[in-house]
Order: structure tokens, then sequence, then C-alpha cells
């Protein structure tokens, strides 16, 4: 929820936007951004997994969102969303993702260097092998049309690591696309213990953008059970102050 408000989706105006999730797992982050659609909205979802793709489809039917488009397959290696005309990937007035950190294994099937869909074209360097990351986040930049705003989550080592992933971020902020950062508590997702961030996106006036607007809500949260989580309190404070 945070993610949707972020990205402002409450200020979408027809069904005809679009929301798109290259990560979808079973749905359930895009059924909550699509909660906060005051017209409807279309969705659009890519998932690996083909259970998991399964799942994701009969949740969308049971949210009444029946012509929701869910594939399947590698979204690194073959995105399944592409213009008819151009081959080139489909763009999407939103997105958000929350996308497996640090894939070891987001190169398989990809040649990166000469990548048909230009998604690493200009960022003077490519993702480490080991380390998918900025892999996911340049494609989900690169599938936001030219006004398009999205969300992601990342581990917080995405803000630090130098080397190649520095000369990326570099770039990343040089044109603007990064609106804010939101730094989160530790322990919130399932699979991991280690701390995120959220990074929002903006493109439209990306060219005269000269900043970046930091929060940190590392401190807000409350144990449940082994993992902490976000209390509704916790919600309104970060999207209040953003």
């Amino acid at each position: 929820r945070v993610m949707a408000k972020v990205i402002g989706i409450n200020q979408s105006k027809s069904q005809s936007e679009s929301i798109y999730d290259p990560t979808c797992g079973s749905g359930s982050l895009l059924l909550r951004a699509a909660e906060e659609a005051p017209h409807g909205i279309s969705i659009y979802g890519q998932e690996n997994d083909n259970a998991t793709r399964g799942l994701a489809v009969m949740n969308m039917w049971l949210h009444g969102h029946q012509t929701a488009e869910i594939f399947q397959g590698n979204t690194l290696s073959d995105p399944q969303f592409k213009k008819k005309e151009t081959g080139e990937l489909q763009q999407f007035d939103f997105a958000v993702s929350n996308p497996p950190f640090s894939n070891k294994n987001w190169t398989n099937g990809l040649d990166a260097v000469n990548d048909e869909y230009k998604r690493f074209d200009g960022y003077d360097n490519f993702p480490p092998k080991k380390n998918g990351d900025y892999a996911f986040l340049l494609h989900l930049i690169k599938s936001l049309k030219s006004k398009g705003k999205g969300a992601i989550v990342l581990p917080l080592g995405v803000l630090f690591r130098g080397n190649a992933e520095g000369d990326i971020r570099k770039k990343i902020i040089q044109r603007g696309y990064i609106k804010g950062i939101i730094g989160l508590p530790p322990n919130l997702f399932y699979g991991t213990g280690i701390a995120a961030c959220l990074v929002i996106l903006d493109k439209e006036d990306a060219n005269i953008r000269k900043d970046i607007f930091m929060i940190d809500a590392s401190k807000g949260f409350i144990k449940d059970g082994n993992k902490n989580r976000l209390r509704e309190r916790d919600i309104h404070r970060i999207v209040d102050t953003f």
C-alpha cells in the first residue's frame, strides 16, 4: 500500500491506465496497488514460476480483475509484454516490483551486453553477474512510459555498493529518474532478514529533477512473531511525509 500511495495511483484517471509488475508472484502487490485506483486500472504481470503464476491468475479472478494479463516467463531473459509493431518493451503508466533480492542467476538466458531491449544502454556498465538488483531496476525504468511512475523494493546495499553498481547508480541519478528513497525496517520480507529500501521512480520532469527526497522509516514497526511489520500508523506516517 505504501508503494501504491507514493506513486500516486489514487490520482489515476481511468481504467485505460496501466499498472505492471515484472515479478508479480501470486499478485498481491498488484492487487493492493489496483485497490488505490479510483476508476479501476488495467493490470499486467509476469511471473517466472508457472504454479505461482496460476495463483496470481486465480487471485485476479477472485478480486474481480478478470481482464488482468498475467504471463509466465523469465522477465529479464524473456519479457512477455512487447509492442507488436516494433518488438520493443511495452511501457506502462505505473509499475511496482518486489524482485528476488541480489539474484545470482539473473543472467541465465540473457546476454546483457547485446540486450535486444536496450535496458542497459547508456549506463556505462552492466550489473554484476552475481547480483541482479540493478538488472531489475533498469528493467522497471525501461518499462515506464515517458511520464510513468514506479516503486521497487531493493536491498539497502543498492544505495552504497560501488564498482559497476556505482557507475549505474550515478547515471540513473543524473537522468533524474529517482524521485525518492524510503529506508524500511529490517526483517520485513519473507525469505530475508536484511534491511530494504523503496526506490520511487518518476520519469515526469526527470530532466529537471535536481534532488532525491529521502526518508528513514527504519524505526517505525512492530514485531509480529519472528518478522517485523508496518503498522497502519507507520504506513500513514511514510505516505504523509512523502
